[in-house]
């Protein structure tokens, strides 16, 4: 496009404007060539041609890159839109007097292009993670080795290339800003902003779909690394016949950590404090009920193939005990926060029983009376501050919830007469 010294104040408008389309076109130019397009022929059509041979063939090309094949298709149709309607104008520059970009915009924008970036950013989280399980083995790594000499690659490496398309999706509302504020045509103005109102409302609504899909697969995991051992096993005053155990198993916990409005607000490892010995155990505040576990790990370790299955949200320390094969039983029925105590230790019986950072939480049941009680010790007075503080906060969120259900219950409208 070419620029011009002087020009009138409405040549000079449609100009820029023209140049602000220009940049939207070059830049998405740069995304499909130098991202896109060497992402799906480098490395993704290479891993292909390596499984019809037979070799990494346990590599799942979904995890690692979800939609790429329809993310590349949507932006090569974008750019071919584009360009079609630049040089449009540039055959008809004299009859023409502006560019008819609103359509393609229209047409891209409220189409499939934000859609399927949201399919690619929802799986980019654990596609992260999935190749950095990948890359402990030797035979992927020979394959990202080679993948990434390539001269097309311009020297950026997988993770570089994977989030690119993230970067993209959040650039857009910049680039139809831009495009908007040099728009001298009211009509115009409205329907560029309104297009780009609809693309930051699909980046707001990907973050909200982040942030519940991050928390479904953590309990999700959480689900098969907690084991609930049944009453009988971890209450050895509860003595159940063998023939009357099925009457229990129909009604086990496994499922606790199915629904999916539930929130894990904190967790973390800590020691309690046996009257013979100190217990490793690990805590999962939720914002409905704590949970305490004690963690089991096992000599043998998991294969390296297995250690992708983890979530990406998982701490390291929960990380680790998936590595060795552990899990983490649960040593008490789960305290419901509106049931649990939280007080802190007295100094003077820190120094006495040789406790250090140490807290305690009681279970009580509807009549007050403490059924369970957890004396437990954190590595450092900090983090005793931080699990008591974020203790105290979910018993006062969730007491405030609860007393706002019960206001609505009775606030509720009346039944009509002709019922």
């Amino acid at each position: 496009m070419e620029t011009h010294q002087k020009l009138p104040t409405d040549q000079l408008d449609l100009r820029r404007q023209q140049e602000a389309m220009w940049e939207l076109f070059t830049s998405e130019c740069t995304y499909f060539l130098d991202h896109l397009l060497v992402l799906k022929m480098i490395f993704m059509n290479t891993l292909k041609y390596l499984q019809t041979h037979e070799y990494l063939l346990d590599v799942d090309l979904w995890r690692l890159f979800a939609n790429l094949e329809e993310l590349s298709q949507t932006s090569f149709g974008f750019v071919n839109s584009l360009f079609d309607i630049i040089k449009d104008y540039v055959d008809t520059s004299e009859n023409a007097p502006s560019m008819d970009f609103i359509s393609v915009l229209m047409k891209h924008f409220r189409g499939s292009l934000c859609q399927s970036h949201q399919t690619y950013c929802l799986n980019y989280t654990a596609a992260v993670f999935y190749l950095e399980s990948l890359r402990q083995r030797d035979d992927f790594g020979i394959y990202l080795k080679w993948c990434e000499q390539n001269e097309q690659c311009r020297r950026l490496h997988l993770p570089e290339l994977l989030v690119a398309p993230l970067h993209r999706l959040t650039r857009y509302p910049l680039l139809l800003k831009n495009i908007w504020k040099r728009s001298t045509d009211s009509t115009e103005k409205v329907m560029i902003y309104s297009i780009k109102e609809k693309v930051e409302k699909s980046i707001r609504d990907l973050e909200g779909k982040v942030k519940w899909l991050d928390n479904f697969q953590k309990l999700r995991h959480l689900q098969e690394i907690i084991v609930w051992p049944p009453l009988w096993d971890r209450d050895k005053r509860f003595f159940i016949p063998e023939c009357l155990k099925h009457i229990f198993k129909e009604h086990m916990a496994e499922n606790i950590l199915s629904p999916t409005n539930r929130h894990l607000l904190y967790e973390g490892k800590l020691t309690l404090t046996e009257s013979t010995r100190f217990l490793d155990v690990y805590l999962f505040l939720f914002d409905d009920f704590l949970l305490v576990t004690k963690t089991k790990r096992n000599k043998k370790k998991l294969g390296s193939s297995d250690t992708g299955l983890m979530c990406p949200s998982l701490t390291p320390e929960l990380q680790t005990v998936i590595k060795e094969g552990g899990s983490c039983t649960v040593l008490d029925q789960p305290i419901p926060l509106d049931r649990l105590v939280v007080k802190n230790i007295d100094p003077l019986h820190v120094s006495v029983f040789g406790l250090r950072n140490a807290f305690l939480i009681q279970h009580e049941n509807g009549y007050r009376q403490c059924i369970a009680a957890f004396l437990l010790q954190a590595q450092t007075e900090n983090i005793k501050k931080t699990w008591m503080a974020q203790i105290t906060a979910a018993i006062s969120c969730f007491m405030k919830s609860q007393e706002t259900k019960k206001i609505s219950l009775f606030t509720l409208p009346a039944e009509s007469s002709e019922i």
